[in-house]
């Protein structure tokens, strides 16, 4: 679950690049993959971001980031919707998911749970939705999350736009968990 820690050692970046352990100290050696030595000690750190920098500069696939369980948070206002995706995503798929029914609790969840996706409904709070994007969009540790805006009150026009404010996709309300799912494995799949 390299996902959820911050540092990393360069046996587990060894894993996640597909290389062996020499090959991360000879990069962090030369200064191409930044990080710290522990001090009194030869062993190397690499901060998570530094890694995520590095390996999208390379083209190294990013497959090895994930443990094989999507975390996915789902920020609405609507409850009957937060709760019928939790339940059918929870129980249909392998995503492990988390929830948020404000934009304070949608940004305190995208710190603690660091979801690879969140499904952001762009009328959370009043302006807040664009908010939460730049704090992802800006966040080191966030980098690998897909933001997947939602609504039903855009026009075709204003949904076309959604992708040059930041956005990785757009789903319109009403949908089918289908279309959800479909938006989550192709947005998760960019990160990769």
């Amino acid at each position: 679950m390299a996902q959820d820690k911050d540092v990393l050692t360069t046996g587990e970046v060894a894993r996640i690049c597909n290389v062996a352990p020499r090959t991360v100290s000879k990069w962090f050696d030369t200064g191409q993959l930044k990080g710290y030595r522990i001090p009194g000690s030869k062993d190397r750190r690499i901060p998570m971001s530094e890694l995520v920098r590095f390996m999208r500069q390379h083209g190294i696939p990013m497959e090895g980031l994930h443990d094989g369980s999507l975390r996915v948070l789902i920020a609405d206002p609507e409850r009957e919707v937060v709760d019928v995706l939790e339940r059918v995503l929870s129980q249909e798929t392998n995503y492990r998911v988390a929830t948020a029914t404000n934009a304070f609790a949608a940004g305190f969840e995208c710190e603690r749970f660091k979801p690879h996706v969140l499904l952001l409904d762009l009328h959370l709070d009043e302006r807040c939705a664009k908010d939460i994007l730049a704090t992802i969009r800006n966040n080191d540790a966030l980098q690998m999350t897909r933001v997947i805006a939602m609504s039903g009150k855009l026009t075709d026009g204003q949904a076309q736009s959604i992708r040059a404010q930041g956005y990785d996709a757009f789903l319109k309300k009403p949908f089918q968990v289908r279309q959800v799912v479909q938006a989550i494995e192709k947005s998760s799949a960019l990160a990769a």
